[in-house]
């Protein structure tokens, strides 16, 4: 433990001397990201920093750690292409469908030479169901689903950067700890991973000197995808349920904003001013305020995260059941879908007044 800790630290310093030097670069050779008017930012900021967390990390996993190369190769390979897209998006902003396409690419990198997938899962009364040849697809919808997830949120000063730290210290801590996974290589490169974005944080929080880019969020989606999947590959339904709790501010995200996109008969991939960052600001929260706000909701999933690890099955269901009312009344509330669609807090309102005589 104490090698890793070492290696960690060291993967922190290598992020921290690196994101000054890459942000002079980007400033000599015009790598920014200009306002515009789904930006919140104002002025023209230096932008691709993620692709130093990209190389303190594999800098690190492949000459530091103990790591069977059968293992990091694939990461390595199936990241590099979403980092490629990444840096093109940066650069060019691709359409999104060709951006998907690139993220897709990576995922079947990483099914086919990984030897990651889900192929079962357990529930319990109703037994084992086999995945079968729903398995490729599904594995690649998860990656492909996380990967989306992180790049949504990527719209404040620090945001994807800080959400990505919480989930990932979460997960390596359950993975480590709590759940049965075979490799604890998987939750060793998740603590390097978490300090490469330690180091570049400082500059990435508001008020940033430099951005994730796509080529940072989309890797680190990427990885927070593969990552979870690691150790799931005969997975039982709370195993299978605890990343998405984790990962419970970039989940909810993304779901509502294809259902707001539905209803307003809006293609799921058209951009808008209405994620959660944006509903929050709108509610007169200031850029930073929001920004550690939504860290503290991440915080509390992470929360009820390790809580399911302790629960029984049934306390696992209440625990299941008290979540989606809480997230249901948190959209309610942000109007992260409609401002005037309300069900459950109209509901709400109408049993209070029932209780006081009303």
């Amino acid at each position: 433990m104490f090698v890793v800790l070492l290696v960690c630290i060291f993967t922190m310093i290598t992020t921290l001397v690196l994101t000054p030097l890459f942000k002079w670069l980007a400033k000599k050779v015009n790598i920014t990201d200009k306002p515009e008017a789904r930006r919140v930012h104002e002025k023209e900021m230096p932008t691709m920093g993620g692709i130093t967390i990209v190389i303190s990390f594999y800098l690190s996993s492949f000459l530091l750690l103990p790591i069977p190369l059968s293992q990091i190769l694939p990461l390595f390979l199936g990241s590099i292409i979403v980092v490629v897209t990444g840096i093109i998006d940066d650069l060019y902003n691709l359409k999104p469908l060709v951006k998907l396409t690139g993220i897709i690419i990576g995922a079947v990198v990483i099914y086919a030479m990984g030897n990651v997938s889900l192929e079962t899962m357990t529930i319990p009364y109703f037994g084992t169901i086999n995945f079968g040849v729903w398995e490729m697809p599904f594995t690649i919808l998860w990656i492909v689903g996380l990967t989306n997830a992180i790049n949504l949120i990527d719209g404040l000063d620090g945001l994807a950067s800080g959400v990505s730290m919480i989930a990932l210290t979460t997960m390596g801590i359950i993975g480590f700890f709590f759940l049965t996974i075979s490799e604890v290589s998987t939750s060793i490169m998740i603590f390097v991973l978490v300090s490469a974005i330690a180091g570049f944080w400082p500059y990435n929080f508001q008020p940033a000197s430099i951005f994730l880019g796509d080529t940072g969020a989309l890797f680190l989606g990427f990885m927070i995808g593969v990552f979870s999947l690691q150790g799931l590959k005969n997975a039982t339904l709370i195993s299978l349920i605890l990343p998405i709790v984790i990962l419970g501010i970039p989940v909810t995200d993304t779901l509502f904003a294809m259902i707001r996109r539905k209803l307003r008969k809006q293609s799921i991939s058209t951009a808008d001013k209405n994620h959660i960052h944006h509903r929050l600001m709108s509610l007169g929260l200031s850029h930073r305020q929001t920004v550690l706000a939504i860290y503290c909701v991440s915080a509390i999933f992470s929360v009820i995260a390790l809580l399911y690890t302790f629960s029984t099955l049934i306390g696992s269901i209440l625990l299941t059941i008290f979540v989606l009312i809480g997230v249901e009344l948190f959209v309610e509330i942000i109007g992260l879908v409609s401002e005037t669609k309300r069900p459950l807090l109209k509901l709400v309102q109408a049993f209070g007044r029932k209780l006081n005589g009303g």
